[in-house]
This record gives structure tokens, sequence and C-alpha cells, in this order.
């Protein structure tokens, strides 16, 4: 690594320097360095003195971060704090000069001091996280629905369960969403908080990209009345041989708080006239989807990736907040060079609840922070960690202890991407 120039200033921007930071993000993403009027006054709100970084050489600004607060849910329901770190660039001119380590170290200080449990992101790229005590703790699946082969049957006008299906306009997601959301982020482990800036870009209020066009919208209804499953999707115009419809609809999202408004709002987007195919947008890796088709190979996987990364800050309170399905005790050895969260640490579990305590007890598992990051949400197994030489057993059998108390029977799953 290049040694950082000394005339390279770090510090937080001012809010009159926000529309240079923001021309900075465009230039180290590699995108039009020129930003719209529109997107600068659409994003000024979120503007938080203190948590925009940027590097200058001079004038010009070289490298950004930004962090912002937000909830994680972890295993059994908690909203865990969380330091959301995102437009995260070095611009090209910059790069190998100690700057990226110099924002996120000092970041990753000032949300250990304001009480944040763990810090999150979604890595552009894979190498550059883990040096800083990120894992990837949930992953992302994206299926292709081929629509004639799924085997449903062509003539369903609607869900069989006394719900229904109605298509609904932007101002009707702002009304339901946030509480469907609710719902379905606190029985989600990996899922993160949306403030209302979330819903008003995702519905058009408010304009950050000038290629945006408004998706359809629907509302899965149950028998009683109540919202419990919401869709937005896409529909191109494709025509093929012999002058027939082949229209791919591509979800932006879908929410489900029950198993019958999950498996309702996929027939529906199966049934939709003229779409011969369905990509379902990122989901959890172990969706329902596949299987709620009568044949499963008609939902072909096209991508599998890491996604949520996760980075504890405070291990007796990200292992306190959780809930575990098993009952047992654990000494974990946890490594941390930040000096944020390390420390050894004795985990006593049952389904009543946790305690973690520093401890002088000998270890029983040594870890470094990362791996036990990939850990927390339950995705990850110790036992393959430590067949990687991620994790080391100072006892035999500690690392299926781990896994006896960490692992989830559903996978845990973040919707969001910020």
């Amino acid at each position: 690594m290049t040694k950082a120039r000394p005339d390279i200033d770090i510090r937080p921007i001012t809010e009159p320097e926000f529309p240079e930071w923001l021309r900075a993000v465009k230039v180290g993403f590699v995108q039009q360095p020129v930003v719209p009027e529109t997107e600068i006054e659409a994003r000024r709100p979120r503007f938080e003195p203190g948590r925009y970084l940027g590097a200058f050489d001079g004038a010009r600004c070289v490298a950004t971060f930004r962090s912002f607060s937000q909830e994680v849910t972890a295993v059994g329901g908690s909203p865990v704090p969380a330091n959301a770190v995102t437009a995260v660039t070095v611009t090209a001119t910059h790069r190998r000069r100690g700057l990226l380590t110099r924002m996120m170290s000092r970041d990753l200080a000032a949300a250990k001091k304001r009480g944040d449990v763990v810090a999150t992101l979604i890595a552009a790229e894979y190498p550059i996280y883990g040096r800083y005590g990120f894992g990837p703790a949930t992953s992302a699946a994206e299926w292709t629905v081929d629509v004639p082969r799924t085997g449903l049957d062509p003539s369903w006008s609607g869900p069989d369960d006394g719900g229904r299906i109605d298509i609904v306009d932007p101002e009707d997601i702002r009304k339901f969403g946030p509480e469907l959301h609710d719902r379905v982020r606190r029985a989600t482990p990996g899922t993160v908080s949306r403030n209302d800036w979330w819903w008003q870009i995702n519905t058009g209020v408010l304009q950050i990209d000038p290629k945006w066009t408004e998706p359809f919208f629907a509302l899965y209804r149950a028998a009683d009345g109540d919202v419990e499953g919401l869709v937005a999707y896409e529909v191109d115009d494709k025509w093929g041989d012999a002058n027939q419809p082949q229209d791919t609809a591509t979800v932006r999202g879908l929410l489900a708080a029950t198993p019958a408004a999950e498996r309702a709002l996929w027939r529906y987007l199966c049934s939709i006239d003229w779409v011969t195919q369905v990509k379902s947008g990122p989901r959890a890796p172990d969706d329902l989807l596949p299987l709620l088709l009568p044949d499963p190979r008609a939902a072909r996987l096209t991508t599998v990736t890491d996604w949520l990364w996760v980075r504890i800050l405070d291990v007796v309170r990200a292992l306190e907040s959780r809930t575990y399905e098993g009952t047992g005790s654990l000494v974990l050895e946890v490594v941390d060079r930040a000096g944020l969260a390390g420390g050894r640490y004795r985990l006593e579990a049952s389904a009543q609840g946790a305690s973690c305590t520093p401890t002088a007890e000998s270890a029983e598992l040594t870890l470094d922070i990362a791996e036990l990051s990939r850990l927390w949400l339950g995705d990850e197994s110790a036992v393959r960690l430590a067949a990687l030489g991620r994790v080391r057993e100072e006892r035999a059998g500690a690392a299926r202890v781990a896994d006896a108390l960490l692992r989830t029977s559903r996978r845990p799953w973040c919707p969001d991407m910020f």
C-alpha cells in the first residue's frame, strides 16, 4: 500500500460541499460525473453532519464514505442498532494510499462510541471488507421462471383462500407498505429498517435515478381484508416469432407476511397475460418460490451471491440480542485487530434467553471478529469455517456446538440494497 500523502485531508463534509461530494461518489463508481439538480435535492434531506466523510486533495474530493443509523433484525426478531455503511469510493488516481482504512477506522470508532451493536454494508467487491472485520452474513438468490413449463393452471383467476389481489397506486403502497414491512422484518433475521425517504424514492415521489419508471404495484389482502403482501414489478414489451407476445415480468420487490400471501403473489405474477417469463429479483436463498410450482425446474436459479455484510461492534450485546433454538455453552476467543470488540467470552444459551460475559476460562473456539459476524445471523456453519481454517477448535467438537447454538431453521435475508 502506498503511503498516504500528508496533505490529503479526511474530514466530515459541510452541507455546501454536498454536491461536490456527490460528484466524487459518481466518479468513484465510474458513473456520469454530472449530478442532476433533482438528484441533489432528493438526497439533500438525508444529509447528516458528521456521517458524510470526504478525502480532499486540495479542493477536490477524491474519496467518499457515508454511514447512517439503521436497525437490523436479529435471530428471534429483536431490532438491533446498526451503523449502515454506504457510498464508499476512492477515485482511481488515489488508490492504495490508505484513504479507505482511515475513513473506515474513523467511522467504526464513532459507531462503537455511539453504542451501535453492529455495522452493515452491501459489498460491491468481495475482497475489500473482511480486513475491517466484516463478514457476509446473508445471501441472495435469483430465479427466472419459464411460465409455460410451471404446470400451473392457466385458468387461474385469483386466490382460492378468500383473499384477493388488487392493482394499486403508489399512494396505497406508501399507506400500507411501512406497516407490512415492519411485520415482515420482525419475523425475518437480516432484514433492515426502512424510513419514509425509502418509500418516497421507491414510489416516485423523489427522483434520484433519471431512468426511473413507475412499476406496477399489487397488494394481497387476506379474507378479513388485512394487507399481507405486496409486489412491485415491471413488464417489458417483447414479441416473438409468429407475432406472439413473450413478455418478461421483473420483480422489483415482493414482501409477504404469510405463506398464503407469498403463494398468491407468485401465482399472480405467473398468470399475467402475455408474460412468459418471471424474474424474481434478489430473494432469500431458501425462498419458497421454486417449490410453489408444480414443476420446480421451471424456476431456473440464475444467481447466488453474498448480500448483507455484518461487522460486530459489541460481542456481548450482539450475542444476547438473538434467540437460540438449542441449549449449551461455549467459550469464544474473538480476535479483533481493530481493537473494537475482541476478547474472551462465555456464551450461555437456551430457548429462554442467553448471557454473554467476559471470562478468563480457556477458550474452546478461536475466531476473527469477521467470522463471528458471519455466524451471527445463523446462515454460516462454524464446522465449514473450521474446515477452511478460519475458525480454530481449541476443544474437539466446539465448532459443532457453535452450529447447534447459532444456526437457524430458515436462512436470514435482507431484501434491501443500500
